[in-house]
């Protein structure tokens, strides 16, 4: 329908793509981007460690498979016609140890699956050749893996959004959604800004703001801290490219590695502990009511029944540097605890399931004029702009 307009909670990365491709699809429709922040991407984008991920992990056929593939091809065109970085600088996922072989062999066919483009398989001599520095007995290659700015691309979004005639209307933290005659009613406060259709982006808040437009209960969002380290500037040049291991698939983390930026900085981590607040970036926050929500919830406690020795080695690292050092010296030797610093930290919206399953792929519900991301784990960055293309289809009927 012509001259609609479409309500967006959130101005994470998801929630702009998702405005503009609408914008861009339906001239004519009014978008208006509801954020609580003062400025767009402030929270899981704007702590994004801005790989550009190739659809190397993921199972073939599944939405994340295929929409990383498709994201990856569309943010390239899109920084390239921006000026915005984009820069290949290549991926070893390297197995340090026997038993890793058949999971990394796992891996290899399923990028193969995934068609990831120009990857090999390299040997221990191999690995010296393309980073010097790194250890491991053999690797997987994947020389088009990026690097990127995702809250430069995001801001790029917000303008793309505002000069097509929307809007993005910030400091707004959505208080109640209400179905009114027609359309639905979102209030802040006393703030009220009626639309004909509501899309939920909220990332860290996904579960909490879904539950005000009375969606499902479940899942629940669990926020997981990510803890960096920092090369110090003078051991930069330790690492060439994006150092990996080979994840442990029973979890939606992959583990300690080596992230060059795009500033020039390297990133070395995260670890994944419970965070005791939903934007717990520090280990001091501790939200209460956020607290209350994960003790009361079955799937916390299921969970951590499950993996509660994970959890131990994990908190080890975050308090201990010569820990969290143990893990990462595996695949670049040379490197210690005299050569790092703390770095920042990123909250993860992990997806929880009343079982205790931690979800590792996208969720998106739709019930009447509420759609509602309630999943968006990585590489929801990189996909960004395939999932919009989804989402679009998917309220509008187009697919």
């Amino acid at each position: 329908m012509a001259d609609e307009t479409i309500g967006i909670v959130g101005a994470g990365i998801v929630g702009l793509a998702t405005a503009r491709e609408i914008a861009l699809r339906r001239p004519g429709t009014r978008v208006v981007v509801l954020e609580k922040e003062h400025e767009v991407a402030v929270h899981q984008t704007g702590h994004n460690s801005g790989v550009v991920h190739a659809g190397i992990y993921y199972a073939p056929g599944s939405l994340k498979a295929d929409l990383c593939v498709r994201g990856v091809a569309l943010l390239r065109e899109y920084c390239g016609e921006r000026g915005l970085p984009y820069e290949e600088i290549g991926k070893l996922v390297i197995a340090v140890r026997e038993d890793e072989l058949d999971r990394m062999e796992n891996l290899y066919r399923r990028a193969r699956n995934n068609h990831v483009p120009d990857l090999r398989r390299v040997s221990r001599e191999e690995i010296r050749e393309i980073e010097p520095h790194a250890g491991g007995i053999a690797a997987l290659h994947s020389p088009r893996t990026a690097i990127t700015d995702y809250k430069a691309i995001a801001r790029e979004f917000a303008r793309d959004i505002e000069t097509s005639g929307g809007e993005v209307r910030l400091d707004f933290p959505v208080t109640s959604i209400t179905n009114v005659p027609g359309g639905i009613e979102v209030a802040s406060g006393q703030d009220r800004i009626r639309v004909d259709r509501l899309i939920l982006c909220a990332g860290l808040h996904s579960d909490a703001v879904a539950r005000l437009a009375q969606d499902r209960q479940e899942p629940r969002i669990i926020p997981f801290r990510g803890e960096y380290m920092l090369l110090k500037p003078e051991k930069t040049d330790l690492v060439r490219g994006l150092v990996y291991p080979v994840p442990d698939p029973r979890y939606p983390f992959l583990g300690v590695h080596f992230t060059p930026r795009v500033d020039g900085s390297v990133e070395v981590g995260p670890n994944a502990v419970l965070a005791l607040a939903r934007e717990g970036y520090r280990r001091g926050r501790i939200s209460a009511r956020d607290l209350l929500g994960l003790a009361g919830y079955p799937g916390t406690w299921r969970m951590a029944a499950q993996h509660w020795r994970t959890g131990i080695k994990e908190y080890r690292g975050s308090f201990s540097t010569a820990a969290f050092m143990k893990d990462a010296g595996r695949y670049v030797p040379g490197v210690g605890v005299s050569d790092v610093v703390r770095g920042g930290a990123g909250v993860r919206a992990q997806a929880l399931d009343r079982d205790g399953t931690l979800l590792d792929d996208f969720r998106i519900h739709r019930a009447g004029r509420v759609t509602a991301v309630r999943n968006a784990p990585s590489p929801a960055a990189t996909a960004s702009m395939a999932i919009a293309g989804h989402i679009v289809d998917a309220v509008f009927g187009d697919a």
